[in-house]
């Protein structure tokens, strides 16, 4: 079996997931893990996809047909075993942030993160209209794992610091709340 990444974007209109699940589905596709989204009028997103490793050729050129629907790419996963077990070993640590929207925040929060060897796993932002008070807000929602042996505490600092800088709200936790003492 091979788990193949396939990415896709194109206008937004109804039937696109349905037309990919289709192709999926005729060459004995297991649809796996996706996030699939409408960005201002534009259809995108990410799948995971499980198919028996003789099937791959046939699945990959039978998606490259959806072009005239949706622009896509096709990648073979790596070995998840050999991956996924060494970036699993850290904790999971939870962000929310929340200030007035500017240039730069995506920025310095991934590189503060990055500069203590922090892995964004998964990571959701929006602007919206800040009640009230007129211009728009920056919030983000991050699931974020450190490297096993990673010192949180000097994480939390850099990251109270930035975020006072940034003048945002941010709030962390670990899923194991003693991982930061």
């Amino acid at each position: 079996m091979a788990t193949l990444v396939i990415t896709v974007i194109g206008d937004d209109r109804p039937g696109l997931v349905s037309a990919l699940a289709d192709v999926v589905a005729e060459h004995s596709g297991s649809w796996g893990r996706s996030q699939l989204a409408r960005l201002a009028g534009t259809f995108a997103g990410i799948v995971t996809v499980d198919v028996p490793g003789n099937r791959v050729d046939a699945l990959r050129a039978a998606i490259g047909g959806l072009g005239g629907v949706l622009e896509t790419t096709v990648r073979v996963a790596p070995d998840t075993d050999a991956t996924e077990g060494a970036a699993a070993e850290g904790p999971v640590l939870h962000l929310d942030l929340i200030g007035n929207d500017r240039p730069g925040i995506v920025r310095e929060i991934t590189g503060t993160l990055a500069a203590h060897r922090v892995s964004v796993e998964d990571l959701q932002t929006k602007v919206v209209p800040a009640p009230q008070a007129g211009g728009d807000l920056f919030t983000a929602r991050a699931a974020v794992r450190a490297p096993a042996g990673a010192d949180l505490g000097a994480l939390r600092q850099a990251l109270e610091h930035l975020a006072g800088e940034l003048l945002v709200d941010l709030s962390f936790e670990a899923q194991d709340l003693a991982d930061w003492e």
